[in-house]
């Protein structure tokens, strides 16, 4: 990490030091109890940098960063985030600051940025199954988010293409888990009501090969999808054709580079080109 991205990332020209381990994770969640929220099998951990010692510590409030650790059940997991948020930056993509830390036994952990946080004080947001009222995350569609946030949004024809692409980096990307809490909206002021940026971008397809082709319906579908699901829900969203898919095209030596430079695993990085390869494949998109 150069000392550019460290003064923006961490406000310091030194990488700070996570001082625990993975296997200390349970205790740490223990001392904030109520205060660890849990994704699937990957717990999160709220972290604040503490400058005078420069090591990342876990506080039940005014957390800066979330941090994420690898987990037994799925191995490599931060890398693979790391990695698909790499991807989407590179292509244009708002993404949080966001790196790779070491814990004290060398297993690395993904920490971002909070990006509901400004100067210690809190940015309201809502996540899409707030926004609908959908107990169930899986239960809904790209469609249902698209009306939404033309109703809520102070940019409403921006946001929605903002929206389409991450929809369309998602199924390239071969995360068939982004579901209804993983697009959300700030509520910053009342003029200034916008989509958040992007987060929680995993090939899940890497780790389940089974994994669906999305975790919402598009164009009433989680499977088989292809260039005219994308179309239909670019045409529900006023999208126009020109600008659909324009970040995505002939950028798969882009994503190559990305993923050959990753810390996932050689074999790993094979399959993802894979995926990648067959995604495009069936978007129709030069590569």
């Amino acid at each position: 990490m150069n000392e550019k991205f460290l003064k923006e990332m961490f406000n310091s020209s030194k990488c700070p030091v996570i001082d625990f381990t993975l296997g200390d994770m349970s205790q740490k969640a223990q001392k904030l109890t109520g205060k660890l929220s849990i994704s699937g099998v990957q717990p999160k951990l709220s972290v604040k940098l503490d400058k005078k010692q420069n090591i990342l510590i876990p506080v039940a409030e005014g957390g800066e960063y979330i941090l994420k650790p690898q987990t037994t059940t799925f191995p490599n997991i931060p890398e693979n985030e790391q990695c698909c948020m790499d991807i989407a930056k590179n292509l244009d993509i708002d993404i949080p600051l966001h790196c790779l830390i070491p814990l004290k036994d060398n297993s690395l952990a993904y920490v971002i940025k909070r990006f509901d946080r400004k100067k210690n004080i809190k940015i309201h947001q809502e996540d899409f199954a707030q926004i609908l009222e959908q107990t169930d995350k899986y239960k809904g569609s790209a469609e249902q988010i698209g009306r939404k946030l033309k109703d809520i949004s102070s940019a409403p024809g921006y946001d929605s293409q903002l929206f389409l692409e991450r929809v369309i980096l998602n199924f390239i990307l071969g995360n068939g888990d982004a579901h209804l809490k993983n697009y959300s909206i700030s509520y910053r002021d009342k003029d200034n009501i916008r989509l958040t940026p992007a987060y929680d971008i995993v090939s899940s397809k890497l780790v389940l090969p089974d994994e669906e082709d999305s975790a919402i319906t598009i164009n009433g579908k989680k499977n088989r999808l292809k260039l005219e699901d994308f179309d239909k829900l670019a045409e529900y969203l006023n999208i126009p054709l020109r600008v659909r898919y324009e970040k995505f095209i002939n950028k798969f030596d882009v994503m190559k580079k990305i993923i050959d430079c990753s810390n996932i695993t050689k074999e790993k990085q094979r399959q993802f080109l894979e995926i990648i390869k067959e995604r495009l494949a069936r978007l129709s998109l030069p590569k």
